[in-house]
Order: structure tokens, then C-alpha cells, then sequence
């Protein structure tokens, strides 16, 4: 392609710019226009590398243009230029939060533990209260935080390497997994939830009230239902009402937000009731839904091939358990659906082994081999430890 211009360009299309083979060659049009059609421009040469240096120049600088202009879009920018565009629509990035971990605690009675550290099998640090007695009795059950910030897991009976010793202090182990933590909101994740909070000024109501509870700093997921009829629907949402069902989040926040973006006369739905104060000074209770979380337990028969290890067998879990736990609000468990994931599709790990069997229950009954039904204001959850690999 033949270039007039090494500069970008705007069009109905957005921002372009010449490539740097493009430049390159017109700069070599232009030089021998100069100097003469014989001269010798050749990567040996030095007139040649001289102009691939130029060329490799105007290159960054476009893209660097291009990048100021795409910084302007929240369907274009990324990271801090993402964060920053966003703001004009009332949202922010979700902050990473620690993973929390109930270690048990063994000493001497009266022992005070003073800002203990416990370490991991994956060498995460987790940090105890600043002061832990140890009762009579030797025993005490205390929750620590991870020192590192995201999404860090720990499986039963990981965490319980003393790092800070203290006389009287003799063990420290997790009977449980540990409660992961929220990793940094993805930059794909908030142009989702950039999008969705453009509904806040919609005409539909309902769809201003989601998008109103979903730009809220803390929720996680979230889902909406209207019952516009003159009777309770199938849900057992009673007429003219709504229903709105969150994960996360501050209850007033919720509740402020669906009280400003409902409509006025109807009715809302849910075991969770917060009063709020509207700019006229009236009281007003606003009802709606905390997601009840449905534990699924998981169990895989595997039959191993060249190549398979534990810790394959762990990565498997994580795959099955993360797939579930990012099932809307509502959504039913399909077992087939289970198999994508239970085979690391995409990773060549994959090939070490083969599934024989899935089953799956909602706890406590036995994994079998139907689909889980989950209600309407709850969602699915799964931790690692629910998920059992046999070997076969």
C-alpha cells in the first residue's frame, strides 16, 4: 500500500496510522527523490538503517497518539486510562480484597501471640490479629488475612508453617479452606459493568434499577425481576413489584439505589429491608435480595494417562469450582456443561488424563448424575475442597 503521510489519521471508522513497513518505504520513496532512483537503501546500508531508525521513531509516536485517542473510550482504554474514563459514568474499579483463612491455634494457656505470621504450603504470608490469648483450655480459633492482596487460595491443612515463633505457641492449621479474596476488577469486567451502568437514565425502570445496583462499589453479581401483573408470579414475587437480588455490597447503598431509580407505586420484593430516607425527609423500607449461595459438590472419576500428577488434579478443581462460581444469580448447574471445564479444555495438561465419570449434587446429598436446579435469588458456589478426584 502506497502512503502519502506517515501521520495517524481520523475517519468515521476511528484512528489509524501507517504500519512501520509502510513508513519505511515511504521514506525511501522520499529519500530517492532526493538523492536519486540508484541509491542503495538496503538494511547493510547505512543510509538504509538511518531511515529504519526514523521510521521505527514515527512508529512509536503513533502509537502513541493512538493510544491517547483510544484512552478517551471506555470500549477502547485500558488499565489506568479505563479507570479514569469511566468515572464520567459514576463507577470506579473494584479494589483486589484479601483472602481470609480460620486457623486453629495450639499453646500454652495465657499465652499472648503478638502479631503472628503463619505461612503457607505456596509460601503466602497470613497474618494473625495483633493479639491473640490463647485460652484455658490451649485452644482458640482465630481468622487470618493474607498478606498479599487478590484471589489466594488454600486448600485444608495448608496453612500452618509459624514464621514470627513465640514461646508458648506450638501449632497453627486451617481445618477449612480459605475464603478467597477478590482479585483487581479485569479491565474486560469493568467495560461490562460500564456498560451495564449506562442503563442507570434509561425509559425502562427495572433497567435503571440494575444498572443503579450494579455500578455500586462492592457488588459482585447481581439480578433483577418485574412482576407487572395483578398477581404473584411464578417466583412468588407478588404483583406490581420488583425483585432485585445482589452478591455484595453495602445494604443502604443497594437500598438508596433501587429507592432513587424505581418507579413510584411499585412495590419491592426481598428478605433483606432497609429504610431509607428520601430528599423529601419520608422513611421508606426498601426490600430486596442477599443471594443465598447453594454449595454443589463435585465428584470426578479419573483415569489417569503419561503425564498426570496431583497437582493436575488440583488444577482441575480450580477449573470446575471457578466455572460454577461464575454462574449468574439464577442459573441452574448443568452437568454436561461441567465436563468443558473438568478437562482443561485449551490447556495440554488436558491430555494426561481422561474423565470417566461426573456427578454433581446440591450438599449434603451424594453427587449424582442430574442437573442442579438453583432458585431464582440464589446462585451456585463451589470451593475446591468440594470437588473430589478418584482415581480409576
Amino acid at each position: 500500500m502506497t502512503i502519502t503521510s506517515t501521520a495517524p489519521v481520523l475517519s468515521s471508522s476511528g484512528i489509524s496510522a501507517p504500519t512501520y513497513a509502510e513508513i519505511l518505504d515511504y521514506l525511501q520513496s522520499q529519500y530517492r527523490i532526493i538523492y536519486g532512483a540508484d541509491i542503495y537503501l538496503a538494511s547493510d546500508s547505512q543510509d538504509g538503517q538511518f531511515l529504519a531508525v526514523i521510521a521505527a521513531s514515527i512508529t512509536d509516536a503513533n502509537s502513541a497518539a493512538i493510544a491517547v485517542y483510544n484512552a478517551y473510550s471506555p470500549a477502547t482504554a485500558q488499565g489506568t486510562s479505563l479507570s479514569n474514563a469511566v468515572k464520567i459514568n459514576g463507577i470506579t474499579r473494584s479494589i483486589p480484597t484479601n483472602s481470609t483463612v480460620n486457623l486453629t491455634i495450639i499453646g500454652v494457656s495465657g499465652t499472648a501471640i503478638v502479631s503472628g505470621v503463619v505461612q503457607d504450603a505456596a509460601r503466602n504470608n497470613w497474618n494473625l490479629p495483633v493479639t491473640v490469648n490463647i485460652p484455658i483450655g490451649g485452644e482458640i480459633i482465630v481468622t487470618a488475612t493474607c498478606a498479599v492482596a487478590g484471589a489466594v487460595t488454600a486448600l485444608p491443612s495448608t496453612v500452618n508453617s509459624i514464621i514470627t515463633p513465640q514461646l508458648g505457641w506450638q501449632s497453627a492449621n486451617n481445618v477449612s479452606a480459605a475464603v478467597v479474596g477478590a482479585p483487581i476488577e479485569t479491565d474486560s469486567a469493568l467495560r461490562q459493568r460500564q456498560a451495564v451502568s449506562v442503563a442507570q437514565p434509561s425509559q425502562t425502570p427495572i433497567v435503571g434499577v440494575i444498572g443503579a445496583v450494579a455500578s455500586l462499589a462492592g457488588v459482585t453479581r447481581y439480578f433483577g425481576y418485574e412482576n407487572p401483573t395483578g398477581s404473584t408470579d411464578s417466583n412468588g414475587i407478588p404483583e406490581h413489584s420488583i425483585a432485585i437480588i445482589t452478591e455484595g455490597g453495602v445494604a443502604l447503598d443497594i437500598a438508596t439505589a433501587i429507592a432513587d431509580k424505581k418507579t413510584i407505586g411499585v412495590n419491592t420484593y426481598g428478605t433483606t429491608s432497609q429504610e431509607v430516607t428520601t430528599s423529601y425527609g419520608i422513611i421508606e423500607t426498601i426490600n430486596f435480595f442477599t443471594v443465598t449461595e447453594k454449595r454443589i459438590i463435585v465428584a470426578i472419576d479419573v483415569h489417569p494417562i503419561n503425564g498426570y500428577t496431583s497437582t493436575i488434579g488440583d488444577e482441575i478443581k480450580q477449573a470446575v469450582a471457578d466455572y460454577i462460581n461464575l454462574l449468574a444469580i439464577g442459573s441452574d448447574v448443568f452437568l454436561t456443561r461441567l465436563y468443558s471445564p473438568a478437562n482443561l479444555y485449551g490447556s495440554s495438561n488436558g491430555l494426561t488424563y481422561e474423565v470417566i465419570t461426573l456427578e454433581i449434587s446440591l450438599f449434603p446429598a451424594s453427587p449424582g448424575s442430574s442437573d442442579v436446579v438453583i432458585g431464582f435469588n440464589e446462585a451456585a458456589h463451589c470451593n475446591t475442597s468440594d470437588v473430589t478426584i478418584t482415581l480409576v
